[in-house]
């Protein structure tokens, strides 16, 4: 399990990287709560080759749909807490700091969101999305 924290770490990097690097311009033409949803979205599309491919190796061996399924459902619950965490530290950056750029305490809240985000994205997948369900033993009658 070691090693699959690091993978998921690099992995999830590159795909946090993504998500903040597109929520950058997207915040210049939409306000920051669907700039912030823009991105985790179109990250989501790199993180599941990624995790699927890299992290959590076994789980290509997995029915496809079932994965993208329980994906998108960990990453909506992940999409709310990103959303939840980044709003909550934006109005205190505000409120403790209001001669903050918008734009860096908008920056620096997405940052935080991200991070306990990882966290519930790693939780969720490690369990449901790539977990190794347990397989029914195969029944092989009993001889009298």
């Amino acid at each position: 399990m070691g090693h699959e924290v690091v993978r998921f770490l690099i992995a999830g990097g590159s795909a946090t990287a993504i998500n903040w690097l597109i929520r950058i311009p997207l915040s210049l033409v939409l306000p920051f709560e669907a700039a912030l949803l823009a991105a985790y979205g179109l990250s989501m599309l790199a993180s599941f080759w990624l995790y699927r491919a890299f992290v959590f190796r076994g789980a290509s061996r997995g029915s496809l749909r079932g994965q993208v399924g329980l994906f998108l459902a960990v990453n909506a619950a992940g999409a709310g807490v990103v959303l939840a965490v980044s709003l909550v530290v934006l109005d205190g950056l505000t409120v403790l700091l209001p001669e903050l750029r918008p734009s860096f305490a908008e920056a620096i809240a997405h940052g935080a969101g991200i991070a306990v985000g990882a966290v519930a994205n790693y939780c969720g997948h490690r369990l449901l999305t790539f977990g190794s369900a347990p397989r029914p033993s195969s029944q092989v009658p009993q001889s009298l």
